[in-house]
C-alpha cells in the first residue's frame, strides 16, 4: 500500500496504534498526549488524525469517539513502522522510512521464544507429534493468539522400487513405490522412442526390465527430491534413448507426488483468544470455531505457501490483515504464518491467528522463531 506519510503523521499513527492496541478503546487526542512524548499540543494531533483519518488509516466508531485503526493503519504499521529486522519478513512491504520501534525490544522477543521452545522442548526424546503439540501450546501462550501448526509434508519419501510396465502397443506405465508402501505411477506414450523402428512386444517388455533393473540398481534409498534434479546424462549410452523421455516423465511424476496437500492443523488457544472484545459475537466465534474444527483444508492453503524461487530456502512471515484473508469467518483477523523446512524445502507451516488489534511485534517474533526453531528440530527426524 503506497501511502507516504510525514515524520509528524507516522509517529502519531505508532502511537494511535500503540494505543488501541493496548487499551481496545477509541484513541483521543488526550491520552497521546499524556501517554507518548509527540512533542506537539493536542490540537495539533486532532488535526493530524483527522488527516489519517481521510487517508483511510483512522476511523471513528461512532461520532463521540476518538479514533480506531483501519485494516489500512495496521497495514502501514506493520510495513513501515515497526522494526525492520521484522518488517522485512512480512508481506506486502513498502520502502520503510525508519522504525518507531526500540531495535533491542524486538529482537528481545525472537530470543525469548528461542530460548522458552529449547527450555520446553526436546526434539532429542520427542516423537514429532508430540514435539508439534507442545511447541502449538508455547505459540499460543506467548501470542496470546490460536497457534496454528500444520502437520508436515511427505516430501522426504524415499523410493524403495521403480518400474516400467509395457501397457499396450506404444504405452508403458511407470510404477514408484516409496519405503513408506506408498504407490504413484504415471502412463506414458512410448511412442517418441519406438517409431524409428516397430519392434516385437517382448522386445520391449525385457529392455523396460533391464531399464528398470538398471534404475532400482542406481536409485533405490534416494529421495523423490532427489529423483526430480538427476543428472540423467549418466545413464549408460544403451539407455540413452529412454533418457529424455524418462527425465521429464520421473520429474512430472515426482513434482505431483510432492504438490502439497492439507494435512491436519494442531489448533490451541482457542479459549484464551475468544475472550477477547472483538469476539463478543456469539455468530462470529461460531463460524471461526467451525473454520478450525470443518475446513481446515481452506485455512491449510492459506498458511502454508511456497516461496517464490528468489525466496527459496528463507524464512517469510506472512501478515494477512483482516479484510486480506479471502475466508469470511476471518475477515475481522489478523492471520500470521510462516513454514517450516527440511532443508530447503518447506514442509509444514505454523501460525498464529487473532484479532487485527494485536501486538504484532510480539506476534510476528513469535511465529518467526517457531518457524526456525521446527525446522532445526526437523532435521532429526524421517517422517
Amino acid at each position: 500500500m503506497e501511502v507516504q506519510l510525514t515524520n509528524r503523521q507516522q509517529h502519531i499513527l505508532w502511537a494511535t496504534v500503540r494505543h488501541y492496541i493496548a487499551t481496545a478503546e477509541p484513541v483521543g487526542s488526550k491520552a497521546l498526549v499524556e501517554e507518548y512524548d509527540l512533542g506537539v499540543s493536542s490540537a495539533t494531533i486532532r488535526n493530524v488524525m483527522g488527516v489519517l483519518e481521510k487517508s483511510g488509516l483512522l476511523y471513528q466508531p461512532h461520532a463521540s469517539a476518538g479514533r480506531v485503526p483501519s485494516d489500512s493503519g495496521y497495514r502501514i504499521y506493520v510495513d513501515q513502522l515497526i522494526t525492520p529486522s521484522l518488517r522485512s519478513r512480512s508481506v506486502s512491504q513498502t520502502d520503510a522510512t525508519r522504525s518507531l520501534l526500540p531495535r533491542n525490544s524486538t529482537e528481545a522477543l525472537g530470543r525469548e521464544v528461542e530460548v522458552a521452545l529449547h527450555k520446553h522442548l526436546q526434539w532429542e526424546d520427542r516423537s514429532l507429534e508430540t514435539l508439534l503439540q507442545g511447541a502449538a501450546q508455547i505459540l499460543a501462550t506467548l501470542s496470546g493468539c490460536i497457534s496454528l501448526i500444520a502437520m508436515p509434508q511427505t516430501t522426504t519419501a524415499l523410493l524403495r522400487h521403480l518400474q516400467l510396465v509395457q501397457i499396450e502397443a506404444g504405452r508403458i506405465m511407470l510404477i514408484v513405490v516409496t519405503e513408506g508402501y506408498e504407490t504413484h505411477s504415471k502412463l506414458m506414450d512410448l511412442s517418441p522412442i519406438s517409431e524409428e523402428t516397430q519392434r516385437d512386444s517382448d522386445v520391449i517388455d525385457r529392455e523396460l526390465q533391464i531399464v528398470s533393473n538398471f534404475l532400482n540398481t542406481h536409485l533405490r534409498g534416494r529421495s523423490l527430491l532427489e529423483l526430480a534434479n538427476l543428472n540423467w546424462s549418466e545413464l549408460d549410452q544403451e539407455f540413452q534413448r529412454y533418457g529424455e523421455f524418462l527425465k521429464n516423465s520421473v520429474a512430472e511424476l515426482t513434482r505431483r507426488t510432492l504438490a502439497p496437500t492439507a494435512t491436519q492443523i494442531m489448533v490451541r488457544g482457542v479459549s484464551e483468544v475468544l475472550r477477547q472484545p472483538e469476539f463478543s459475537q456469539l455468530q462470529q466465534v461460531q463460524t471461526i470455531i467451525h473454520l478450525l474444527e470443518e475446513e481446515q483444508d481452506q485455512l491449510w492453503r492459506l498458511i502454508f505457501e511456497e516461496p517464490e524461487p528468489e525466496d527459496a530456502g528463507k524464512s517469510r512471515v506472512t501478515v494477512r490483515i483482516g479484510a486480506e484473508n479471502p475466508l469470511e469467518p476471518i475477515r475481522t483477523c489478523t492471520l500470521i504464518s510462516s513454514t517450516y523446512r527440511r532443508g530447503s524445502i518447506p514442509v509444514g507451516s505454523v501460525g498464529v491467528l487473532g484479532p487485527t488489534r494485536l501486538d504484532y511485534e510480539s506476534a510476528i517474533a513469535v511465529v518467526a522463531s517457531a518457524a526456525d526453531y521446527l525446522s532445526e528440530a526437523f532435521s532429526y527426524f524421517n517422517p
